[in-house]
């Protein structure tokens, strides 16, 4: 099930800039990126929180500018296109390999006779992404040196930082960032290392994909400061991030709760399909693929409602999308109960025979704007019903469909 390049992939920038990867949290929130490290897309971020699930979708981290001192010698490891279209540094030449294990991106520094890694996951569930190195190989201790990169934006905008002041303060074990009066906090958290605040504009990064769209393609983020710390062989250091009250801070936790979730919708798919014993390696990883797309949207009289996100980076639940997605991402993997709770969360917001089309991203009402959402509709309980024979949720939805 393993998606692994090397320097082939890693080492050329138009190939590696080409390449992306998504993480995804279960409530419409993400972090999203490139295997060079490079932000080309306005929608890339190390967490792009989405404050009023699954919508409301703000960039928050955008990156981690990241250095290592290591046998007298200083190696810079990210990637940056500025706008006069100058790239510095080239961290990326840095990179000797990446994979993914299940949804995680794990790249591998060559760092002389060392060898760091770095994963990026999001906790299920909650607006908190980690990033853990760990020097998996080494002669001597390693110097990590990390400047977040942070923001406040709808995810589709751009920013100009100038003469814009966040409030940026030292806590124990982080910083906390507010972007303005009314924001939501942002926590920035690596336990074990030395924290320093900070508040410099970085202006100027270029998102060549934005060029090639015809939109505004340059961004300004904020260095919010620095995260020291000296890793010895076999030690890491995990960064949290998040928008939440109180995150988790234990990297091993949460990285073991992520595979254990990724663990959990495989066995579904291969309890519902026992013919998956013979299934290619690849099938297993759509399987995870489609987990990314289903989310939560809790609804009056409807704590559990479930939705399906209708692609990334930049749509949201669409009832049309859900109802054809439906069969393949919940009841062909095994997930028939996810399917339930999507189909009976999207009974609510039937008007006159019409079910939405699109839930705007500002919370404003839904927009019920297309002629076959409602026919799909009965395509989905039709597939869930000759799935699972579940006459029960037939004669619940009667007074829907009738």
């Amino acid at each position: 099930m393993s998606l692994d390049v090397g320097r082939e992939v890693a080492g050329d920038l138009p190939t590696a800039e080409s390449r992306e990867w998504l993480c995804t949290n279960g409530i419409g929130g993400y972090a999203s990126g490139t295997v060079a490290g490079l932000l080309t897309r306005r929608y890339h971020g190390l967490l792009v929180a989405a404050l009023k699930p699954p919508l409301g979708r703000t960039l928050v981290l955008a990156k981690l500018e990241e250095s290592v001192e290591y046998a007298g010698r200083r190696y810079l490891l990210s990637t940056n296109r500025w706008a006069d279209g100058t790239v510095d540094p080239h961290g990326y030449r840095e990179i000797e390999r990446f994979r993914l294990e299940g949804t995680t991106p794990v790249w591998t520094y060559a760092i002389a006779d060392a060898l760091l890694e770095k994963r990026v996951w999001m906790a299920q569930g909650a607006n908190t992404t980690y990033v853990q190195y760990r020097l998996v190989r080494g002669a001597r201790p390693l110097a990590l040196e990390v400047h977040p990169l942070v923001n406040y934006r709808d995810y589709h905008g751009s920013t100009r930082g100038e003469g814009w002041a966040m409030e940026v303060t030292a806590v124990p074990g982080g910083l906390r960032v507010v972007a303005f009066e009314g924001a939501r906090p942002c926590v920035l958290k690596a336990p074990g290392a030395e924290v320093e605040a900070g508040h410099t504009w970085y202006a100027g990064f270029l998102l060549s994909r934005e060029v090639e769209r015809g939109l505004d393609a340059r961004e300004d983020h904020l260095r919010a400061g620095a995260f020291r710390a000296r890793l010895a062989p076999g030690e890491a250091l995990t960064l949290v991030a998040s928008t939440e009250d109180a995150p988790g801070l234990d990297g091993e936790q949460a990285l073991a709760d992520r595979r254990r979730h990724e663990a959990r919708v495989l066995a579904a798919w291969r309890r519902a399909r026992p013919e998956t014993r013979q299934a290619p390696p690849w099938i297993a990883r759509l399987v995870l693929a489609a987990d990314q797309f289903v989310v939560r949207r809790a609804i009056e009289g409807e704590p559990d409602g479930m939705s399906v996100i209708a692609g990334y980076h930049w749509f949201g639940d669409w009832g049309r999308d859900t109802m054809i997605g439906l069969p393949g991402l919940l009841l062909s993997t095994g997930r028939a109960d996810v399917a339930r709770r999507v189909l009976t969360t999207f009974a609510r917001f039937v008007d006159r025979g019409m079910l939405p089309n699109r839930f705007p991203d500002a919370g404003e009402a839904p927009e019920y704007n297309t002629v076959d959402a409602a026919l799909w509709y009965f395509e989905a309980v039709r597939a869930y019903h000759a799935a699972t024979g579940d006459d029960a949720l037939l004669r619940s939805l009667h007074p829907v469909l009738e």
